[in-house]
């Protein structure tokens, strides 16, 4: 069958592909920029049986040329991380263009995945989703709904966001939204699913919902997580906190952005349960408990095994574009610039760099780097706890820390990162190794580049200079010493 796939380098998408392919389907993958699409470690039989195609929902015009004849579609795409205040005007804009083209093409089924809306009084976020299913139908075409709640596996917002809590809170002062139940769900049972629903004619025009077998309050999610991974935690129930202060607390606490947070917040205070289990009748699989779906995410992190992870979503300041800044500037900008030389193998070095941030931290002062991220969480930035998707592969549109990743070309040794975080201007940090002109000998050579905006910028860099005169000399003489024990 020709399946067309939106968000194939989101989450859902990503891990739903590869399983797509397998089943020997040809699949579109639609992107906005196709030099995000991750070809990973495909061969090429699996190449053979993908099409990369550029389009933006957000603009009618360029979906005119997509393929006619498909015979599935599905529908991973939603604004929740870029702005609250209008992601809902953005979602109607891109669900009733993807209608209207669908309307257009042989399509016999239409796959959207929404969440568990069977509570009163629903927040913003869970009404869009609603919203979402009924603009579908715009399409004339049948429509599936596949409402979960939390979806857990390795690199799924939720997983990080209760790992984040649990492993760096021993005592947590909680909102009342913590007794709310939830029906979570492995990331593998999704995945059947969706494709289980494949051209089933008996799930026309209906709406599921999906759910493993647990029902749990957060509270008692957060101590299971805890018991897990063998950590003792308390947790504290106040009813002062309102959502917006709770929306707060989970930012600072966690890797997420401010607006996925509020929005997660205010859909915590709902009930997010099965009100009925007939695609279990349909689709029958073996339903993984909360406790088995975390050992098998944990399996994933400790393997180095995660395919996709949320924070590869562009939900910073930078443009979705944010690939055009791959040629770093030179005029107007500053530039510290470090070429240290070294004569041990060079793929030793390029293999630190390749492990720069995360867990493994920026080779000196890594606390000053960490109280950078605070710093910027304060002013609304993303911080540094976000980490890295994988501890030693890096691959463009990578999140790493408080920087996202332009270039990661192991060929030619370079490595090129473009700031997130929130500045006056522009930042790029750069990392290269070269052979050098001292024979049997090889040079590191680190760039930060800084574009300033005004006035404002200009103070920001000298106001910063100081710390780079130990920074900048210490991580790079840390890339080329560091060994792995």
């Amino acid at each position: 069958m020709h399946i067309l796939l939106t968000g194939s380098t989101g989450y859902i998408g990503r891990r739903l592909l590869p399983v797509l392919v397998k089943e020997g389907h040809f699949v579109t993958c639609l992107v906005r920029d196709p030099r995000r699409f991750d070809y990973g470690d495909f061969d090429e039989k699996f190449l053979a049986n993908i099409h990369v195609v550029k389009g933006d929902l957000n603009q009618a015009d360029t979906l005119l040329d997509l393929p006619l004849d498909i015979d599935i579609a599905y529908y991973f795409v939603h604004g929740m991380t870029t702005s609250y205040d209008d992601f809902t005007t953005l979602e109607d804009s891109m669900v009733l263009n993807f209608a209207a083209y669908i309307k257009r093409t042989q399509a016999k089924q239409i796959i959207y995945l929404g969440g568990i809306s069977n509570d009163t009084d629903l927040s913003r976020h869970l009404r869009s989703r609603l919203h979402t299913e009924e603009l579908l139908k715009e399409s004339g075409k049948p429509v599936t709904v596949l409402r979960a709640a939390i979806i857990i596996g390795s690199g799924s917002a939720s997983f990080e966001i209760l790992r984040d809590l649990v492993e760096k809170l021993p005592i947590m002062v909680a909102p009342k939204w913590i007794q709310s139940k939830c029906q979570p769900i492995a990331i593998r049972n999704i995945i059947d699913y969706l494709e289980g629903v494949m051209l089933k004619e008996e799930t026309y025009n209906q709406i599921f919902d999906v759910g493993g077998p647990d029902i749990l309050t957060y509270k008692e999610m957060m101590l299971g997580f805890a018991a897990e991974r063998g950590l003792g935690r308390y947790i504290i129930t106040v009813p002062v906190l309102t959502p917006r202060l709770s929306a707060r607390w989970l930012y600072f606490v966690t890797s997420t952005s401010y607006n996925l947070s509020r929005s997660l917040v205010e859909s915590m205070s709902n009930d997010v349960v099965c009100a009925d289990t007939r695609l279990r009748d349909i689709v029958p699989l073996d339903l993984l408990s909360y406790r088995e779906s975390l050992k098998k995410a944990f399996q994933k992190i400790e393997q180095n095994e995660v395919i996709s992870s949320w924070k590869d979503t562009i939900n910073g300041p930078i443009p979705e574009d944010f690939l055009d800044f791959i040629k770093v500037p030179t005029n107007g900008c500053f530039l510290d610039k470090r070429y240290y030389t070294f004569s041990k193998d060079p793929e030793e070095v390029v293999d630190n760099i390749w492990s720069i941030g995360g867990t493994r931290g920026w080779y000196y002062g890594t606390w000053l780097w960490n109280f950078r991220g605070f710093l910027d969480k304060l002013v609304g930035g993303v911080g540094v706890r976000r980490g890295r998707r994988n501890a030693k592969e890096l691959k463009a549109g990578d999140a790493l820390d408080f920087w996202r990743v332009i270039l990661a070309d192991r060929k030619s040794r370079r490595l090129l990162l473009y700031a997130e975080m929130k500045l006056p201007g522009e930042a790029w940090l750069e990392f290269q190794v070269k052979e050098s002109q001292e024979e049997g000998k090889y040079a590191l050579i680190q760039r930060a580049t800084f574009r300033p905006n005004g006035l404002a910028g200009r103070a920001y860099w000298y106001a910063v200079l100081p710390f780079h005169g130990f920074v900048f000399p210490g991580m790079a003489k840390g890339i080329i010493k560091f060994k792995e024990k």
